[in-house]
């Protein structure tokens, strides 16, 4: 059981991601201090580098946290592969998007510059994608699902391919249309026909 200083410790943690979030998605990371956002939450300076050594760590605590529930759910959601697949793509889009443009431009500036990533689950966070997108297909392959041969390394990196190449065009269109919805006309289209050769049945 924790203590009240535990629970308040947790509270405080909590308050700042989501101060850092509204702070971040109006302002941009570069235009946000650290000032600013201790100013938003009623706490001093020293109370933000308690949690946290730089604002970029904020960004990047935002985004780990997300996309492993995010993983963790598309794991236990109750379908075919094939579902599962989709629940993971749409979903990861979904977040990013609802996120505002101006937070994933700002993760992806800091993401692909590895000089500004100190931590290593952050700075490899593509690789970690592709490892949920792995466990995917093993659990597809544990079940049955998937035929033996299934090439899960290029399956994997093709599917994570996709998702950060809309994601990029997303970024560069400046939020023109629905990185969502595009994400899930891909889906209805192609996804389909990129994994049935993979399967041991037919499921859609």
């Amino acid at each position: 059981m924790m203590t009240n200083r535990q629970i308040a410790a947790l509270e405080t943690r909590k308050k700042l991601l989501e101060v850092s979030k509204k702070i971040i998605c109006e302002k941009g990371l570069v235009n946000t201090s650290i000032g600013e956002i201790t100013k938003a939450c009623g706490v001093s300076n020293g109370t933000f580098y308690t949690y946290f050594k730089r604002k970029e760590d904020v960004l990047f605590e935002l985004s780990r946290e997300m996309f492993q529930e995010i993983f963790d759910k598309a794991q236990n959601y109750d379908g075919t592969f094939i579902d599962r697949i989709k629940f993971f793509m749409i979903n990861f889009s979904d977040y990013i998007e609802k996120s505002s443009l101006k937070l994933c431009q700002e993760w992806v500036r800091n993401t692909v510059d590895p000089d500004l990533v100190e931590n290593s689950v952050d700075k490899y966070k593509l690789s970690g994608d592709i490892i949920h997108v792995k466990k995917l297909i093993e659990k597809g392959l544990e079940q049955g699902e998937l035929k033996a041969d299934t090439p899960v390394e290029i399956l994997a990196h093709t599917i994570i391919d996709i998702l950060y190449g809309e994601m990029l065009c997303w970024n560069m269109s400046g939020g023109a249309y629905s990185f969502r919805e595009r994400t899930k006309e891909f889906c209805d289209r192609f996804i389909v026909s990129l994994i049935t050769p993979y399967l041991h049945r037919k499921e859609a």
